[in-house]
This record gives C-alpha cells, structure tokens and sequence, in this order.
C-alpha cells in the first residue's frame, strides 16, 4: 500500500510539474510574443524620428533632389555610420519615386534595382510611412520603415530605414533568458539569393540544416543537433518539445512569424534551459520518497507490535457482532410478533363491529319467522334487519375507504378550490349546519397534491369539529406559510379548529390509532385516514388544545412534493 500511494505521489507530481513546466513556457512565450511587438514599435518610432530629422538637412536633401549617388554618399554617410553603431540601425535606402534604388549605404556597389516590397509599395500608394518585417534582397530578415519624402507637394523619392532581426533577438534574449532561433520558410527565400547574402554580408549558415526552412538569427552559441524536422512539424502542431543536450535540459516552443503583409513566412523557435528546474525537481522528488519509505519503516515497526493487540480486539468484536447478530434476529422476531399482534387486534376489532350487528339480524330473523302471523310486527322486525346491514355496508365502505389512501394520483391543485369544494360538501351534507370561517393567504397557493384525498382528509376534519361543536359555533380553516416542523423545508399549514370542549389529555395519545373513537356510532377510522393522506404526500399532522378552549388540527403539506412527484393509479375495486 505504502509503494503505490508512493508511485501514485510520484506519478501526480511529475504529471503536476510538466504542466507546471509548460504553462511557464507558454508565459515565455506569451512574453517573447509581446517584446516583439514592443520592440518592433519602439525601433520604429525611433527610425520614424531619424529620418523626420533627416529630410531637414537641407544638404541630404539637395543631393538627393538631383539623384546624385556620390554627394548623398557623402551627406548620409556619417550619419548612417552613427546609427549602425550606436542604435543598430542595419540599412539605410534611397528609391526614386519610380521605386528604383538610388543608393543602399550598408551596400553602396548594389543599386539600380527596382523595390517591390510590400512596405515601399505600401508607401507610395497611401503617401504615409509604411513599416513591417519583410525579407530583403540579401536574405535577411529585416524590421522596415519607408517614408515618402515630399518638398513642395512633389515626392523626391521613398527613404528606407531598417534593422535585422538578429539585433531583436539579442535584446529578447538578454530580457527573457530565453534562446531563440528565426526559421524563414524555404519558398520565400531562394537559396542563390539567401548564398548571394551570405557571402556579400561575410555570414555562415547551412541551407540543408532543414528540408522546408532555413535559420537567418539566433542567439545561441551552438544550435541543439536534436533539433531537426521532426522537431519542427512537432512544434508548429502546437506542441512543447523536451530535449537533452548533454547535461542540458531544453525547453522548446513556436511562435508563428509574419511578415508587413500579415502573411506567415517563418517561426520563432524558443528555448528555455530547464536543467536547474529539472534538477531541484528530481531532487525534491527523492527526498520526499526517502521520508516516505523512512516513516512506512517506522510505522510498519509499529504495526509489528501492535498487531497482538489488533488480534485480541478482533476477536472481541466478532464475539460482539455474532452477539449483536443474534440480538437483532430475535428484534425481527420481536417486530414481526408485533406485527402479528397489530393484525390480530384489527382483524378482533373488525370482527367485533361486524358481529353485534350479525348477531342482531340473526336474532331478529328467528323473531321474524315466529311473527310472520303478523304483517306489521314482521315488517318492523325486516326494517330493524335492513337497518342492521345498512350498518355493516357502512362500516366495510369505511374500511374501503380506509385502504384506498394507500394510492393517489397528485397533480398541481389551487388550495382555495379544494377547500371551498370541501366546506360546500360538508354544508350540504350534515344535518346541522354550521358557519365555516375560511382565512386564506392573498396569494394563489398552487400545490402538487391529490385533491380527491386532500378534500377527504379536510372533510373528515369538518366533521370532527362539527361534532365537537355544541349550538351554533364557528369552525375556522385557515392556511399559511409555514416550515417543516423540527425542519426547514418551506411549506403550507392548513388548520382546522372548532370552539368545543377539547380532547382529554389522556386520549391525545390514542386519536391517530385505528378504530379508536370516544363515540358509541364512530368507527374509529377517520383521523388514521386524515394521517395517512399528510404522511403520504410527505406532510404530518398534529392536534392541539388551545388554551381558550376547541381544539385545532394542523395539517403540515411540503411546497415541492418529497422524493419527486408520484403517481399511483388507484384500485377501481375499491369502492369510493
């Protein structure tokens, strides 16, 4: 267990520190990418300045009016010299407005060609400066700045000011400690043209380095032998790329590099050397594994001798869990013989309130049979056995209408309805009407219930208090917000209250029990049902006395049915 937790906080941490790993260079990147972009608005605000400062020597300016190559040599030269060695600066052109090439001073023998580049050609078709990495005609990959120069509303010619971008990834380097290498794709640069530069500038380069690119800049002293094609299509998919270099651990990434057209020519390749990160990682690494095997040594040692003690208290415990099995088999035994004994007592009761009114119809049969000389004694004797079986049809419809509850089909009801439909029924149905006061809430309150069931609940209420109501009392209803009791889950209290004598405290205990009643013509079933119908639509009910006298039914229903919405289609043998 101890070695595959251990490989498990291997496994995690190394997979940690490679993400860990790549998000700093995906920063570096990121950064890289944004020093370049500052870099390249920098220098060009620097050589937009230059040569603003330029067109106004008015010697500059004569020579180049008359397209004399030797006098702007001589006027441009020293102030080129001073750029190149203090700002960098890399070329320095002078084209005629016709594009072609009057002077180059970084190469004064190459003229007389014309510039189609995508800055000069910008230039000259919006009349503002234009700027932009582009490829030159030398191989190198160069930062440019063309200006129009204009003297009386007439363009003398174009001005180019550039710098290569070797002197850009010095500074990246220098800023960032990162290596980079500049890769420009092979068709963009002609391999005559990139040789031509090559030799002209007195650089060294390997055009067969790489099949689709070739390297102009790069900050490294030496570039990895590990870095070859495959490498490449690895990182311009998107990927990082780890490589050793003799005790070298590098880091590679790619940033796509574009051109003033906006057009992809080549990448930036970047290396980060991660040998020190590598090394404090594997280190931290061994020490936290030499901890853990030290203190898994420890603690198996004290395992070791507390096994004993472990084995004596397993032993304990199956002892109690064999004494614990054997009292919860007889506990099911306990509660089916309870259960056995509630069966009994409800067969008993129903047996016994079918039984008076049997013995009572046999009875007056015999009576009936020794009558019959007699029409009207023997009819009294039949109404008194019809009387007996209404009373039997009576009580089984009641316990009919017990076991329907067991079901019920719930859909969204309005509260007020059900209790109008209720208290209408109950007006019509008993022999003493009583006044109802109903107080409901201003708001509609819709709920997810079984309005056949809740009206059957709410009735056999009414009938309660009505019964407990002497002379012409009031029964109020009422319904309102309330939470759970001993919860707090949102609901509705529905109350129905009478103003009568109340409920002794020694039957408050027995009202909710099946066929318990305090009346001689009751049947005992009416609260079991009011109960039945709030715990099966996840309420409760409760009863109290109030101190003024009555006593008051609360029936607790949930806002939002418990245990997701049920639908029981309900027994059509089941009388309603």
């Amino acid at each position: 267990m101890l070695a595959l937790i251990l490989g498990a906080f291997v496994a995690a941490t190394y997979f940690l520190e490679v993400q860990v790993r790549d998000r700093a260079l995906a920063d570096r990147v990121q950064a890289v990418s944004k020093l370049v972009d500052q870099k390249l608005a920098k220098d060009t605000h620097l050589m937009q300045a230059v040569l603003r400062t330029m067109m106004g020597d008015q010697a500059i300016q004569s020579a180049f009016a008359r397209m004399d190559r030797a006098a702007l040599q001589r006027a441009a030269g020293p102030l080129f010299e001073s750029l190149r060695r203090d700002h960098r600066i890399t070329h320095l052109y002078f084209n005629g407005p016709d594009l072609v090439n009057l002077l180059r001073l970084h190469s004064p023998d190459e003229h007389g060609d014309q510039i189609q580049r995508a800055t000069t050609l910008q230039a000259r078709d919006t009349g503002q400066a234009a700027h932009g990495l582009e490829l030159g005609a030398l191989g190198t990959l160069t930062l440019r700045l063309v200006m129009p120069w204009q003297v009386g509303g007439r363009v003398l010619g174009y001005v180019e000011m550039g710098e290569e971008i070797g002197q850009l990834v010095d500074e990246i380097h220098d800023s960032l400690a990162v290596d980079v290498l500049v890769l420009i794709d092979k068709q963009f640069l002609p391999s005559q043209q990139w040789h031509h530069g090559l030799a002209l500038l007195k650089r060294q380069g390997n055009w067969e380095r790489f099949a689709q690119q070739v390297m102009v800049a790069k900050t490294a002293a030496q570039v990895p032998p590990g870095i070859n094609d495959a490498t490449l299509a690895r990182l311009r998919g998107g990927r990082n790329d780890v490589m050793a270099v003799g005790a070298r651990q590098l880091h590679l990434a790619m940033l796509a590099l574009n051109d003033a057209s906006g057009k992809r020519i080549g990448d930036l390749v970047v290396m980060r050397d991660i040998s020190a990160l590598q090394a404090t990682f594997l280190t931290s690494m061994m020490t936290v594994t030499a901890l853990g095997l030290i203190i898994g040594a420890v603690l198996l040692g004290f395992f070791y001798f507390a096994l004993d003690r472990v084995e004596r208290d397993y032993v304990r415990h199956s002892a109690l869990e064999l004494q614990l099995l054997r009292m919860g088999s007889e506990h099911q035994r306990m509660l089916q013989i309870e259960k056995l004994s509630a069966l009994g007592t409800m067969v008993g009761e129903i047996a016994h309130q079918l039984n008076n009114p049997l013995v009572g119809v046999v009875n007056l049969a015999q009576l009936a049979r020794r009558e019959c000389h007699d029409p009207e004694r023997t009819a009294e004797l039949l109404q008194e056995i019809e009387h007996a079986g209404a009373d039997c049809h009576a009580f089984i419809q009641s316990m009919l209408r017990f076991s329907k509850v067991s079901g019920f089909e719930s859909r969204a009801t309005p509260m007020k309805q059900v209790i109008d439909e209720t208290v209408l029924l109950f007006q019509q149905t008993v022999h003493r009407p009583l006044p109802v006061q109903v107080v409901l809430p201003e708001q509609a309150v819709v709920l997810e219930l079984d309005p056949i069931l809740l009206r059957h609940a709410l009735f056999n209420l009414l009938l309660n208090a009505a019964q407990a109501t002497p002379g012409e009392g009031v029964i109020d209803i009422g319904l309102q917000a309330a939470t759970q009791p001993q919860g707090t889950t949102p609901g509705w209290l529905l109350t129905v209250r009478d103003h009568g004598r109340g409920i002794a405290p020694d039957v408050l205990d027995k009202i909710f029990e099946p066929f318990f009643t305090t009346r001689s013509d009751g049947t005992g079933l009416g609260l079991p049902v009011v109960q039945h119908v709030a715990l099966i639509h996840g309420g409760s009910v409760s009863v109290s006395c109030p101190a003024d006298g009555g006593t008051q039914f609360a029936v607790w229903l949930p806002q939002e049915p418990q245990g997701g919405k049920r639908n029981t289609p309900q027994d059509p043998n089941h009388a309603a």
